[in-house]
């Protein structure tokens, strides 16, 4: 079922290491005992796949924008068809067409980015001194190659004196086959697994602090989830992860810090829902943008507002609003219902239809307390 990405990730981790090989005069230990061929190899699947994932990184983050603005509408509607869920389905689902937004865009990195973990796991712990069998899969050189062959290098190199196929609970009777120890296997494995649970956390943290915390209690519950729940599993699940896709997670985790610095300054979030947000400095690009948003702003408002002398208009074309209309003729006490439903407004800013939304809400509300 697996065995495409098995491919497809060996494939990419193999050629790095020829490059690599090459680079350092071939496989034997260098510098402090580390087998850099290797290391840079996993550092090259990150790379190949940070740059795969890039333009789908950025998508995220516009698709995470536009819902942020879309915020403060998205909750007037669903305080105005919160007994229609139909009606409120198909409003939302207008509102993202017309703004472009997508809520599944949030999830398309990761899912891309699992079957290469998940690929690399496997790959990474099958070699180790005990196994025989199958040594030739994924096109690697097997055993049969001899000690030059993809396998032997592999089982025998060392992160400072460390097999990158051990783990915190390798047994030392496989780490004695290569010279190497438990105890420097554990102090390896320790180290790197920190700051595999640290730079996740940071990761986390990074996208939560600049994006904000979610308004909703279960997102925020959810977000809450995010940045301490997994770290906290990771204490205990690292001691299974072999060393080799502990490097691959520790530096995927930079790179992401790197990348969403990069992309959260070009794409920021917007500053009606950022808590406490400071304008940004007069002559910076941010200032130029919400100028400009301003002025776009004012422009729709004067497009939209009645010409001197003229008469407001009902949304069905009658020259006088009927008694009690609200915004653009939606009748507030319900005979305008219909004037209102899906689809109605199409045509406003954002900024006039929650206007509209909270206006239609708050009558309705106000003649429901009328009647009781």
């Amino acid at each position: 079922m697996m065995e495409w990405a098995y491919n497809g990730v060996s494939w990419v981790l193999l050629r790095w290491h020829d490059l690599w090989s090459n680079v350092f005069g071939g496989d034997d230990n260098g510098f402090l005992q580390s087998d850099w061929a290797w290391v840079l190899s996993i550092v090259g699947v990150v790379i190949t796949l940070r740059i795969i994932l890039f333009p789908l990184f950025v998508k995220q983050i516009q698709s995470q924008r536009a819902m942020q603005k879309l915020a403060p509408e998205i909750k007037a509607l669903q305080e105005r068809y919160k007994n229609d869920r139909e009606t409120l389905q198909k409003e939302m689902m207008e509102l993202y067409r017309k703004e472009k937004a997508n809520p599944l865009m949030g999830c398309l990195p990761i899912l891309i980015q699992m079957p290469v973990f998940l690929a690399l796991f496997h790959i990474l712990r099958r070699p180790d001194p005990e196994q025989t069998l199958n040594t030739d899969l994924y096109g690697w050189t097997g055993l049969a190659g001899g000690p030059a062959s993809d396998w032997n290098t592999y089982v025998h190199a060392k992160l400072f004196g460390a097999p990158f196929w051990s783990t915190f609970l390798t047994p030392a009777s496989q780490l004695d086959a290569v010279d190497s120890s438990s105890l420097n296997v554990k102090l390896v494995a320790g180290i790197l697994g920190a700051a595999m649970i640290l730079t996740t956390f940071l990761t986390t943290r990074q996208m939560i602090l600049k994006t904000g915390w979610n308004e909703d209690p279960n997102q925020r519950m959810i977000q809450k989830v995010m940045l301490y729940g997994i770290p906290v599993i990771m204490v205990f699940s690292a001691g299974a992860f072999p060393i080799g896709v502990v490097i691959y997670w520790t530096i995927n985790n930079l790179f992401s810090l790197a990348q969403q610095q990069y992309v959260l300054r070009k794409y920021p979030p917007p500053q009606q829902n950022t808590a406490n947000a400071k304008p940004p400095k007069p002559g910076t690009k941010a200032h130029e943008k919400m100028l400009e948003e301003q002025r776009e702003t004012e422009q729709r408002r004067k497009d939209l507002a009645p010409k001197p002398g003229q008469k407001p208009k009902q949304a069905g074309g009658a020259s006088k609003p009927a008694s009690g209309s609200g915004v653009n003729g939606a009748n507030v006490n319900g005979s305008g219902a219909a004037k209102s439903g899906p689809g109605a407004g199409k045509n406003l800013s954002r900024a006039e239809r929650i206007a509209r939304a909270k206006k239609v809400s708050g009558a309705q509300q106000a003649s429901k307390k009328k009647k009781g």
